[in-house]
């Protein structure tokens, strides 16, 4: 079954805001690419572009959540911290290598956006109850809970910084430089192989 007008809307809204930012994803480009009216945009996002762009936020939040809710109850039976960051990086690295390096932070984006202050607020919402649920693992895995909430968001700022230097680089290299320097900070704090 084919995705409806507000399905098709919000997954074109998250790929353009991934490219080209919040500003740069015109509202044309967004309708194009989503195969939708501007009637239809009106009729499920009366509010406009604004109104659309955060739901695609909300919708982006949830999803890394996941991954990262995953991620953080796996911590604590993790084999190694290496293989633990391979693959909590990868539901990151995979999409930007397969996008050719195109396929940027949605959140990041969200987050530099001031025009928007419900656009920003929800990015903001997202970082910090990302960081609440890895720093929860943290912690079932051994680590102080102060040390838990400032490593989750160093580790979450790494992976939205990452994300930027491989983009301009065309190159996975920082998220290999990640994985080496994270897994020294996480040894640290943690008894992991």
């Amino acid at each position: 079954m084919a995705a409806g007008p507000r399905a098709r809307l919000i997954a074109s809204t998250i790929s353009t805001v991934q490219e080209h930012g919040v500003h740069a994803a015109g509202l044309s480009e967004l309708l194009e690419r989503s195969n939708a009216s501007r009637n239809s945009l009106y009729q499920h996002f009366p509010s406009g572009k604004g109104e659309l762009v955060e739901t695609a936020a909300k919708v982006v939040a949830r999803l890394v959540y996941s991954h990262v809710a995953r991620m953080a109850d796996s911590l604590a039976s993790a084999p190694s911290a290496e293989k633990w960051l391979d693959e909590l990086l990868a539901f990151w690295r995979e999409p930007l290598e397969n996008s050719d390096f195109r396929a940027g932070s949605f959140m990041m984006a969200a987050a530099l956006d001031e025009m928007e202050p419900a656009v920003q607020s929800t990015a903001g919402q997202a970082f910090a109850e990302w960081t609440a649920r890895l720093a929860d693992g943290m912690v079932a895995a051994g680590m102080e809970q102060a040390t838990a909430c400032s490593v989750a968001g160093l580790l979450l700022s790494v992976v939205e910084g990452t994300i930027v230097q491989s983009r301009a680089l065309k190159s996975l290299h920082p998220f290999e430089d990640a994985r080496v320097q994270l897994a020294v900070l996480l040894h640290h704090h943690l008894r992991l192989r």
